[in-house]
This record gives C-alpha cells, structure tokens and sequence, in this order.
C-alpha cells in the first residue's frame, strides 16, 4: 500500500524567522567564544604528543593533496608541451633533404 505524502513548502515568513533565529544563536556564540577565559587543564605529554602529531599528519595531508591536485598537472602540461616543441624542431628545419 502506498501513500501520496507532499512535502510542505515553507513560506517566506517562516524562512524569515529561521534566518533570525540562526543568526543569533551564531551571535550568541561568537560572543561566547570572544569572553571564553583560559582553561585550568592539565594537557599530559600523550595528549599533547597526539595533538602535535595529529597536526602534523594534517599538514602533510594538506600539502600532498596540494601537490597532487596541482603540482602534477601543471608538470604533465609542461612536459607534454616540451615534447611537442622538441618534436617539431627534430621534423622540421633540422634535417637535410
């Protein structure tokens, strides 16, 4: 057995009110985050040794996507057209007929 559900259409009032409501509670933390004090923890050396390193492996992730995504595309287009260059000097004007 099926059922013919609609989906409700929220109305530009409703959408109003959302778009209110969101922005203060991000207000709401921006301000709590501005008048945070400091924190009277003790971070021990495993915590903190976890915390180095997760930075690290976020680095190096950051920076091999970077390489991946950019650096080797630009190499290949760079390689693919010093081949064409050197291809059409060696069939051209280099050799005696």
């Amino acid at each position: 057995m099926t059922t013919n559900r609609s989906t409700p259409v929220a109305s530009s009032a409703s959408m109003r009110s959302f778009e209110c409501i969101s922005a203060g509670v991000v207000a709401i933390v921006l301000v709590d985050l501005a008048l945070a004090g400091t924190a009277q923890a003790y971070v021990g050396p495993g915590a903190g040794l976890t915390a180095i390193g997760t930075v690290v492996a976020l680095l190096a992730a950051v920076s091999l996507a970077v390489v991946g995504f950019i650096w080797y595309p630009i190499r290949r287009l760079r390689r693919r057209r010093r081949s064409e260059d050197t291809e059409q000097v060696n069939s051209g004007a280099g050799k005696p007929s």
